[in-house]
């Protein structure tokens, strides 16, 4: 069985009434779907409207035992034809009843109809293990059955655009499998660093909007939007979908490339906060279904931008955690002016070498404000932007921030967020040369996912920072009398100095090993003697390293 179960409905009209009225709905037959995949309905209309788009709303209400009625919003999917999107980690028999706004219309109003929820029989863990949620904890993400979850997320901007073509998409999404990304950042809205409406926006089927108020939709974009969001999610891996960036900025032919070519515009203020509602209406209409996440908005701040969080948090039947991502050196939690519109923090930190220290005590920073929340860094320094921040500088982001109590962690590569291809970098002005097929071998995404393979032997949701086991310079978390993970940055040239290790318990034997960030190769160290402070034999090699010690089973 696919993920997505594509359901045409014949409806079949009612009775008319006794008082003589024309009938207003039908009954379409059981349709059958397994547990946390996506069933679609699809209703034909007899009538025709000028513009649907904003002339038609319609919703679905599912009737699920013991709950609310569950109110699904439609989307327009171009001609006459209206879609709704669902999916349940319950099993049994739901009943669905659409809703209108031309009550007028036969074959969409009043429309009922049942959806059969079976057992899953797929080894995907979204499907297997659910949606992802904030765990009770408020410090880690978890399934809908409580698994815990991993976030190791990339960043692919702007790959919904053509110059990222289905067969690259397909490429790099395996790749990305393979390494062990669990996340992938993607807009699907106006993007960064372009001008308004600008052609790089497209992708096969043209730019998702053809008004700049959002008042007219294409919907074929978003056909082929739908096949990558399927892809990723098919592939077990969440889309965290951006419904657009805060800014756009004027093209200027002659940019002398000393500054920025204008200032930076607000997307929310061309738009219009009805257009941006209405965008948002239509995303979580088509994508709410799937196993998501949601970015209200990049580089964002501000009471416009938290009424669309609001928004997206009142409409959204599914709950799906949701965040900011904030201008440069800020937090989602600051960027918004109410806390509660949102389900965890993400930062964004500098770029460039020397950022990472700077990022982690960002993170640590974010993570000791109240009310707690999971806090990651959501765009750190890119892997090669600007040729800087090579993989050193992705591990010591990595391990910094999740030994420092990061929820995840969000990596990045120079040409793959920008889904930059021989000849066009997708961006203005123009940061790299990098194509996103360079920028996928960069080294930090295979070392970042060698570190997630290894915190995943052991339960890194229980993990808590702990930085009077270390001196200054290192970083270090565990579980008091279990196990402890100790990241030792690179030094000096020459230098093996190992970490000093402190409050070793005195009633807990350890066995030691070191852990080569770069290639994921065990040294072992041996059994722990001492209590107290412990020395470590020194590092195998200059580099940064971490040192795992974990209670030895007697």
């Amino acid at each position: 069985m696919t993920a997505l179960v594509w359901v045409l409905l014949t409806t079949v009209h009612a009775a008319d009434t006794d008082k003589g009225l024309p009938p207003i709905g039908g009954v379409a037959a059981s349709q059958k779907v397994e547990a946390n995949r996506v069933v679609e309905i699809s209703l034909v209309s007899e009538k025709t409207y000028q513009n649907p788009f904003m002339e038609v709303e319609l919703d679905a209400i599912v009737t699920q035992p013991d709950r609310a009625p569950f109110r699904i919003p439609a989307f327009w999917a171009g001609g006459n034809r209206w879609c709704f999107r669902y999916a349940s980690p319950e099993l049994g028999q739901f009943v669905w009843r659409t809703e209108c706004s031309d009550r007028t219309n036969q074959k969409l109003h009043a429309i009922e109809g049942k959806i059969e929820v079976v057992a899953s029989t797929s080894n995907n863990p979204l499907y297997h293990h659910g949606f992802i949620r904030v765990a009770k904890d408020q410090r880690h993400f978890e399934h809908g059955d409580g698994t815990p979850f991993f976030w190791l997320a990339d960043t692919w901007w702007k790959c919904l655009c053509k110059r990222m073509t289905w067969e690259g998409f397909q490429k790099l999404t395996a790749d990305r499998k393979g390494k062990g990304f669990s996340v992938i950042q993607i807009v699907c809205g106006p993007y960064p660093d372009e001008g308004a409406f600008d052609t790089l926006w497209e992708n096969e089927a043209g730019k998702p909007y053809e008004t700049k108020d959002f008042s007219v939709v294409n919907p074929a974009y978003f056909t082929y939007a739908d096949r990558r969001i399927q892809r990723l999610v098919d592939a077990g891996m969440v889309p965290a979908i951006v419904g657009g960036w805060h800014s756009y900025k004027e093209a200027i032919k002659n940019f002398d490339g000393t500054g920025w070519p204008n200032e930076n515009l607000d997307y929310g203020h061309l738009i219009g906060e009805a257009g941006f509602k209405r965008h948002w209406r239509n995303l979580i209409a088509r994508y709410g279904a799937y196993p998501v996440v949601w970015i209200i908005g990049g580089e964002a701040a501000g009471p416009q931008w938290t009424e669309f969080a609001r928004y997206v948090r009142d409409i959204d039947p599914y709950h799906h955690p949701a965040t900011m991502h904030p201008p440069s050196g800020r937090t989602g939690r600051q960027a918004v002016t109410d806390a509660t519109v949102l389900n965890f923090d993400m930062l964004q930190t500098p770029h460039g070498d020397g950022s990472a220290g700077q990022a982690v005590s960002s993170l640590m920073a974010a993570r000791s404000r109240t009310p707690g929340m999971p806090v990651l860094n959501g765009e750190c320094c890119y892997e090669g932007h600007m040729q800087t921040a090579l993989g050193a500088a992705q591990r010591y982001m990595f391990w910094g921030c999740m030994l420092s109590g990061a929820a995840g962690h969000t990596y990045g590569a120079a040409g793959v967020w920008n889904a930059s291809v021989e000849g066009d970098p997708g961006e203005f002005p123009v940061w790299d040369w990098t194509t996103w097929s360079e920028g996928m071998n960069y080294l930090g995404s295979t070392q970042l996912g060698l570190g997630k393979k290894l915190l995943e032997n052991y339960p890194w949701w229980r993990f808590e920072p702990h930085p009077e086991w270390v001196e200054a310079g290192s970083f270090a978390a565990g579980i008091v009398g279990e196990v402890r993970f100790i990241y030792q940055p690179k030094r000096d040239i020459y230098d093996w100095n190992s970490p000093l290790v402190k409050g070793l318990e005195h009633d807990v034997p350890y066995h030691a090993f070191y852990f080569n960030p770069c290639n994921g190769k065990k040294h072992d160290v041996g059994r722990v003697a001492t209590a107290g402070k412990y020395k470590a034999p020194p590092l195998p090699s200059p580099q940064d390293w971490v040192l795992v010690l974990e209670r030895v089973k007697l």
